[in-house]
């Protein structure tokens, strides 16, 4: 028996990278998963993401392993379109019991989007995409979950969000991934009651295949080690960041709600 059988799962940003470890992580434990994503053949953005592949799809990955999958396209920038996402979940499963609001991301590289100098066009995508997108994904799915009074909800910061770069850039990215990590501690005063918990995840530098291909390219810093600045003197892994998903995800964490968990290996931002 899986500690989350019989449960359902929505995952956002869920066909590559981090949103699909947990994806899988989720339905190794025996959840239902909703596996939602502006393109579910996002993977092929990145050559690294689509070598690690094992199947067409994150869908395809869990039904290949014996669990239950449902792919659902959106753009979680959408608000309608997000209410429509949480819709089909119910109307196939009847239930929402974790989402983990993890669609969103950066656009430009850190060079190019000092704190002085931000575009309005790229500072208002990402922000749409990682706030906007969050409260949108959090609010439909809570509605559900007041109805069963449970449920558990986890949303995704960053690094970025809790400290500033040292030379000021990619700051239209932090400063929307602070803004998710606080809107969390509102929610979780808002849903304690309901017994719906509510945190949040600040993965450090992770080594997807978009964040190696784009992001550390394009830093001041590209051509220093980051491992360096790690207490444990190594990137993190998806792998990483799924496991306090599952955390969070299960009755291990029945008593923790407001929470921003840092998963960077100790790293100090300079």
């Amino acid at each position: 028996m899986g500690t989350l059988d019989g449960k359902v799962a929505l995952v956002t940003g869920a066909a590559r990278g981090l949103g699909r470890a947990y994806a899988k992580r989720l339905a190794g434990l025996g959840a239902k998963l909703a596996v939602a994503d502006i393109n579910l053949r996002s993977y092929e953005e990145f050559e690294a993401e689509a070598q690690d592949m094992t199947a067409a799809s994150t869908v395809a990955e869990i039904e290949a392993l014996g669990g239950s999958a449902l792919g659902i396209e959106v753009d979680v920038r959408d608000h309608q379109a997000v209410e429509a996402m949480v819709a089909r979940v119910v109307r196939e499963w009847d239930r929402i019991d974790v989402l983990v609001a993890n669609a969103g991301g950066g656009r430009g590289r850190p060079i190019d989007t000092k704190a002085s100098t931000l575009d309005p066009t790229l500072l208002r995508l990402v922000t749409e995409m990682n706030l906007y997108g969050t409260v949108y994904t959090c609010n439909a799915a809570a509605r559900v979950m007041k109805e069963r009074r449970c449920g558990k909800i986890i949303t995704v910061s960053s690094v970025a969000g809790t400290a500033p770069s040292a030379d000021g850039g990619y700051a239209h990215y932090g400063a929307a991934k602070a803004a998710i990590a606080h809107y969390t501690r509102y929610l979780a005063q808002d849903l304690g009651p309901f017994g719906i918990t509510v945190n949040c995840i600040a993965p450090g530098v992770i080594a997807t295949g978009r964040i190696m291909a784009t992001v550390i390219p394009g830093s001041s810093q590209s051509n220093r080690d980051r491992a360096e600045l790690v207490a444990l003197r190594r990137l993190g892994t998806v792998e990483d960041c799924a496991k306090v998903v599952e955390f969070l995800a299960t009755d291990l964490s029945d008593y923790v709600t407001g929470a921003v968990i840092p998963i960077d290996g100790g790293l100090v931002r300079g």
